[in-house]
């Protein structure tokens, strides 16, 4: 059973002309514990919109999201106490998520104080012992996040999560502002974490040679939709839908080539006005009349795989 279940999941937010606008539009996805999820795309699909629905951050306008099989609610004071504790995010921004008036062990204390260890009789020592787990010495625990590099800043913000002893983290573009020496070690971080605590991540990013290394499951999302999930090889090496295709041939080899022979012309469409049937039809160079008046429904192609194209099944033979 999945850890974190989302299902047909919208999200909605008020449109200029007072139609809401669907950043995210009917999604499915699964987190397991042990295991690393990640959500990919480019910026505008609606990835950080899904991960705030997922911890309760924004409420869903439509479908379900499921914690440890239980229906999550939207966050409030003093609402569903244990789901806040086993559910935990990292924010994007290392510079913001930390108050800057408060020292690094007090903030780390935070999350101690709303886990299972609350009652330890040092919460000092239990802090020391988080930080130094994330890779940093527990002297800091007395400085100011000022006084940091932004990977140092990510790595504190880790603590201050882990130390609630979470089932699922939520990591909401933990790495895109850092620099490139720190972006690795930071995922690194995450995905080892997850395997000596045995607790699912939801691992949001655009950066997919990243995620390569440390993803378990990858879902691409377009445009408020799932385009394509399956295992990491897999998806590199056959991807099945042609913008998991247009994704990994944007990525930059050492030769200065991509790996595929693939482009993605053009932008992200608008999602107040999306596309009519399939949402990718009018970048996708295998468009044909049906992609511009049937929407794809995602479909299994076997147990690992899924695409919502209507040419997939061509593509998997």
């Amino acid at each position: 059973m999945s850890l974190l279940e989302l299902r047909n999941v919208t999200v909605s937010y008020p449109g200029p002309r007072g139609q809401p606008v669907h950043a995210v539009a009917g999604a499915d996805l699964d987190v397991l514990a042990g295991r690393v999820t990640a959500l990919v795309g480019e910026s505008g699909c609606g990835k950080s919109s899904l991960g705030k629905a997922a911890v309760g951050l924004l409420a869903p306008s439509g479908g379900t999201v499921r914690f440890d099989g239980a229906p999550l609610g939207a966050l409030g004071r003093g609402a569903r106490p244990e789901a806040q504790r086993a559910l935990q995010m990292v924010f994007q921004d290392p510079y913001s998520s930390l108050n800057p008036r408060r020292r690094v062990g007090a903030q780390v204390a935070d999350g101690v104080l709303a886990g299972p260890d609350a009652d330890t009789p040092d919460i000092d020592a239990k802090v020391g012992e988080v930080l130094e787990r994330v890779g940093l010495p527990a002297r800091i625990a007395s400085q100011f996040p000022h006084e940091f590099s932004g990977g140092q800043r990510q790595r504190i913000a880790i603590a201050r999560a882990l130390a609630a002893r979470p089932r699922c983290i939520v990591a909401d573009e933990p790495i895109s502002a850092l620099d490139a020496s720190a972006q690795a070690s930071v995922a690194m971080l995450l995905a080892d974490l997850v395997k000596e605590t045995g607790m699912g991540l939801l691992f949001i990013s655009h950066d997919l040679s990243i995620v390569r290394r440390i993803a378990d499951d990858i879902a691409v999302m377009y445009l408020g939709k799932i385009a394509e999930r399956g295992a990491p090889d897999d998806l590199w090496r056959a991807p099945l839908h042609p913008y998991s295709e247009g994704l990994i041939g944007a990525i930059p080899e050492a030769d200065g080539a991509g790996r595929l022979p693939a482009d993605l012309p053009g932008d992200v469409a608008d999602p107040a006005e999306p596309p009519s049937g399939c949402r990718f039809h009018p970048r996708c160079p295998m468009a044909q009349r049906i992609c511009a008046t049937d929407q794809p429904v995602l479909r299994p192609f076997d147990p690992n795989r899924a695409a919502a194209c209507h040419f997939a099944g061509d593509r998997a033979t």
